[in-house]
Order: structure tokens, then sequence, then C-alpha cells
């Protein structure tokens, strides 16, 4: 278990006793998980014997202006398996709103496989991985279990520039380089110029392995670093985004993703931040073309940019079994950051919020967590609204 707390920057004391049964699923999930493969190499679990874990989160949402909310947000099971000490699955399959049903003509929740790979461990500098993956930029993409970040809802940054959860068919390697330098790096089909929007940016257009298109292909890869509590990444993703539309006569547009993070923590404290950026090649023809097609322009932006800094401190006392921890965290999101020549940004999506809480740990597992969003805009007409939220998130 200490493994497994190290790798996702555990914030505070885990206690060691009576918990070897979490232990087996943190070696597991060292050598295989979605996110650290590519580390050290643990001793694998017994080959033929499966590996059961899973995470859950149900928030209490209220919206300025809206009606409140609660919504059992997802129930998530994985399961791994070692055929052999270099042959390893790892799976995850997620249910989303509690249902998957149609009202008025709209699906409401999901049922989505989110990781299904198989790793061929070569050696430790470099292994084979294929199968559904997740994309490797930012902090959150790849590890997002409640438990792990601040805040009821993930970062803004991780939904509206970089869309969470974004993940895909590919194939690929990763290894760790020694010096604490690892990598992962996949080749994965590109994405659906088609769906892209003005408040919402490029996450319609994730293929998301459902008999993805593969015309346009991609490569997405990720260099971090790891030292003495700190925890820092540089991320890509650069492909084309041009198949669904063969039909309109523009040339393909092409997008770009790329990402720094860094995570610190010491002691009580812990400081996390992240820079993310979209540039989308060819977007003034792909407005037009959209617009020629569907009759309204999608106002696409040739740039959208994300940032955000985090400073969380844990305030109950040394003595006491439990932790809360509180936090502030402020993010800059802005799907309309430039425009192709032309065209206007819509203010109202140049967005910025503070998110303010706590959360409180009866176990390093479970986190019951509050906080308070101010979200703005620069729009002089639709003001952003305030929000509070309740959650209670656990994994094992």
């Amino acid at each position: 278990m200490v493994q497994l707390f190290k790798f996702v920057g555990w914030k505070f004391r885990c206690r060691a006793a009576g918990r070897a049964g979490q232990a087996a699923l943190a070696v597991m999930l060292w050598a295989g998980g979605p996110a650290t493969a590519q580390a050290q190499p643990a001793a694998p679990p017994r080959e033929g014997g499966p590996t059961l874990s899973g995470y859950m989160e149900m928030h209490l949402n209220k919206v300025q202006d809206q009606p409140t909310a609660v919504d059992l947000h997802r129930f998530v099971l994985m399961v791994g398996h070692s055929f052999s000490d270099r042959l390893k699955f790892w799976s995850e399959v997620e249910v989303e709103h509690a249902l998957v049903a149609v009202e008025g003509g709209v699906e409401t929740g999901e049922v989505a496989i989110e990781q299904a790979y198989i790793d061929l461990l070569v050696g430790r500098r470099f292994n084979l991985r294929a199968g559904m993956v997740l994309v490797p930029v930012g902090i959150i993409n790849e590890r997002h279990e409640p438990p792990t970040f601040n805040g009821v809802e993930r970062t803004f940054v991780d939904t509206v520039i970089v869309p969470t959860t974004w993940r895909d068919t590919g194939v690929g390697a990763f290894g760790d380089l020694g010096a604490g330098f690892s990598y992962r790096a996949y080749v994965v089909p590109g994405l659906n110029a088609a769906e892209f929007s003005a408040e919402e940016g490029i996450a319609g257009g994730r293929q998301q392995g459902s008999r993805a298109d593969a015309s346009d292909p991609a490569v997405t890869g990720r260099l971090e670093y790891r030292r003495a509590g700190l925890t820092a990444g540089a991320s890509v993703w650069r492909g084309g985004a041009g198949f669904g539309l063969i039909r309109l006569d523009i040339e393909t547009p092409t997008v770009a993703v790329s990402a720094v993070d860094a995570r610190y923590r010491r002691g009580r404290h812990e400081l996390r931040g992240q820079w993310s950026m979209v540039n989308i090649g060819g977007a003034a023809d792909l407005n037009r073309a959209l617009q020629a097609h569907n009759g309204v322009s999608p106002n696409i932006a040739s740039r959208l940019l994300g940032a955000y800094g985090e400073a969380a401190t844990r305030v109950s006392p040394n003595a006491w079994a439990h932790e809360v921890v509180v936090f502030g965290r402020y993010e800059k999101f802005d799907t309309q950051n430039k425009m192709p020549a032309g065209f206007l940004p819509i203010e109202e999506f140049r967005r910025s919020a503070w998110v303010a809480g706590a959360t409180y740990y009866p176990d390093p597992d479970v986190a019951f967590k509050f906080d308070v969003v101010r979200e703005r805009n620069k729009s002089s007409v639709v003001r952003a609204p305030w929000q509070v939220n309740l959650g209670v998130g656990w994994w094992f």
C-alpha cells in the first residue's frame, strides 16, 4: 500500500497494520496500473490470480438559480490479471450517473470501458502496451480516483481544456529511464473536429475507442520526473482531426495539446499546478465549413488555454488517526483564448474560478469533501454562477 500511496502523491500517513490485502493490490497497480507500469517493477502477483479494485464518488451540487442535485457520479470496477511475470492485463469499467436511459431524446448516464490493455514487460527501460489506454496528458486524466485530488469535482482545466477522462485504443511503449525519469508514449486515433465547440473545445471530438476512425492518427506521450516529494511532468498530444469532414472539402485540421504540471509535498503542505494549451490548425476553414453545413458557426478557437495553482495543508493534529485537509485553488480556463482571423471570441467562455474547500479522511482511501466555487467570465451580459458542492468518494 505504501508504494501505491507514493505513486499518487498521497499526502499523509498510512497505517500499515491489517492492510495486507490492499498491499497486494498496490503491487499489481505499481506493476501494471494505468500510469504506474513504467515505474520500478515490483514483485508480480501470483500467476493466474485476478486482482480486483475500484472506486465510487457521489456528489451533491447546488448551482446558483438551479435545483439542488444529488448524483451517483461514478461507480468503477477494475480487474487485473497476471498471465506471467512478463504478461499482464488491466481493465476499468465505469458506470456514470447510476444508469443509462433516454430522457426527452437525450441519453443520460454512461457505461464505458475506460481501460483494457495488455502489458508486455521487456525490461526496466522499455516495455510494450496495447489496448484501451488513458491519454497521458496532465495530472488527473491518468489518476482521478476521488481520494487523490482536492475538491468534489475535477478541475475545470481537466474538464474543458484537457477533456478527462480522455481514452482511446492505442499501442505504445513505457519505461523507467532511471535518475527519477519515466515515460509513456502511444499511437492513438485522431479526433473528430466536426464535434468541437466554443464552450467545451475538443471534448466532443474524442472517439473513446468506439469503432474509432484511425485515418488521422495521433501520437501522445509524457515524460515524468520524481524526486524527494516532487513529481513533475510534460505531456503532448498531436494529430489530425479531419476524418469527420470528408464531405466538406477542406484541409484536415490539426490539433496539438501540450501540458506541464508539478506536485510538491513537504510535511503537512502540498502544492500543485498545471498549464495546458490546445492549438487547432485550420480553425477558420473549419468554422466556415461547419457553418455552411449546419447553418450555425461553432466559433471554434484556434487556441485554448488553461492553468491552475493549488495549495493544500493538513490541519488535523498529528495525534489524530484521521486527517483533515483544507485547500484553495485558482483556475483559468479559456476556450476562446485566440480566435482565427474573421471570428470574435464569445466572452462567456473566457472563464476563471476560485475554489476553496476541505476534505475529511476517516481512512486514507475514503474522502468526505466540501467546496465552494466562484466562477467568473469576461461577458458583460452573462454572469457566471457560484456553486456549493458536497461529495464522498472511496477506492479499494
